[in-house]
């Protein structure tokens, strides 16, 4: 069986992990901690990284910085993971949902200011497959009303809009390092913040309302608690385990590509006779191969793709049910406008296996299982 998804693992990581525990060193803020957040911080130019148990953490985290309070609006496409709104949700605000774009399947960036009211605080951009949403716009239209830019980039790690990392662009950016994604460990996420009068605030909050990120750099002799805040931090395992990770990046990243277009050539014949689509990646944007997809005719011819596949030995999926269908969605958030492309392409779509170690032979045979599907 060719699975969908392997975690990345790097041999070194298992000699970080034993110096955490060698060390006595195994909560959050440990030496492994340190050097991602400082790796991110290089690799994307944020003014600050905080490391976190989860992408949904992170984006929780933005939320308390935005001041998101109950009854304020958040303006989110509905085609993403359930994290997107909980955060907000979890504050008492209404998500209200836009259509996506078909080529993309990102927020339709042009749907975005008719959607705003005097209750909208904030947008958040989803950066589907690592390719970026066109944030231009999007933070011309925040600007012009006041709102808070919330990159929800769970899949953005290595990925750039016009030289710019993704999750760097808007107020706060949210990165996912769960099994799944690019660079992972295990559970977890990362908050990105680009203004550094938050990083204090963001410290205090993260570290269960206490100021001890002050006194951990010695700038107090003692800690105490000073505000409201929750247990964001993973143990430092965790990160050793994902840093192993960031110090080969680019050659996991490579070889992703590599994949990735090997996919797009072996496809495209399909793709030209109109059996199919493929992913779109704009002009401006620099993709990380989070995943690759193809796009079939109807939710009926989907699901009998993925059935062949697995008869095949080759296990494919598709993704997100829109959260406007969804009880909650229809319980906390709203729709605004016409659903013309949401439910339609989320029930077309199907995901091929994508991971770091997956072989280009293997590649080889997928696309063959999907042209005989096809024939």
């Amino acid at each position: 069986m060719i699975n969908f998804n392997v975690p990345p693992y790097v041999d070194k990581a298992m000699d970080y992990i034993q110096e955490c525990v060698k060390n006595q060193k195994i909560c959050g803020d440990g030496k492994y901690t340190r050097l991602c957040n400082e790796w991110i911080e290089e690799k994307t130019g944020t003014a600050k990284c905080l490391l976190t148990t989860s992408c949904t953490h992170a984006t929780e985290l933005a939320a308390l910085l935005a001041d998101i309070r109950p009854g304020d609006e958040v303006i989110m496409p509905a085609y993403t993971f359930v994290s997107t709104a909980d955060a907000f949700v979890l504050r008492g605000a209404v998500p209200v949902f836009v259509d996506i774009r078909p080529d993309t399947m990102n927020i339709d960036e042009k749907l975005i200011e008719a959607a705003v009211t005097e209750r909208t605080r904030a947008v958040v951009p989803v950066h589907y497959a690592g390719v970026a949403c066109e944030m231009d716009t999007i933070m011309e239209v925040a600007g012009r009303h006041r709102l808070f830019v919330i990159e929800d980039a769970a899949q953005g790690l290595m990925s750039f809009y016009k030289g710019r990392a993704l999750g760097t662009i808007g107020d706060f950016g949210a990165f996912s390092f769960h099994e799944t994604k690019n660079y992972s460990m295990g559970e977890g996420g990362a908050l990105l913040i680009r203004d550094g009068r938050y990083v204090e605030e963001a410290e205090i909050i993260r570290e269960k309302g206490t100021n001890r990120s002050k006194y951990y750099r010695g700038q107090i002799d003692k800690y105490t608690w000073v505000n409201y805040g929750s247990s964001y931090l993973p143990s430092d395992m965790n990160a050793a385990y994902m840093y192993a990770q960031l110090e080969i990046a680019d050659e996991i990243n490579n070889a992703r590509l590599e994949l990735w277009n090997r996919y797009y050539r072996n496809l495209e014949p399909l793709r030209l006779a109109g059996r199919i689509e493929l992913p779109t990646v704009p002009e401006d944007c620099v993709h990380n191969a989070h995943m690759f997809y193809i796009k079939a005719a109807d939710i009926r011819e989907r699901t009998a793709l993925i059935d062949y596949l697995k008869q095949k030995d080759i296990l494919s999926v598709f993704h997100y049910i829109p959260l406007h269908t969804a009880p909650a969605g229809i319980k906390f958030g709203r729709f605004h406008g016409e659903d013309r492309y949401t439910t339609r392409e989320s029930e077309r779509l199907a995901r091929l296996p994508m991971y770091y170690g997956l072989t280009l032979e293997q590649v080889d045979y997928i696309c063959d299982a999907v042209k005989k599907f096809y024939v």
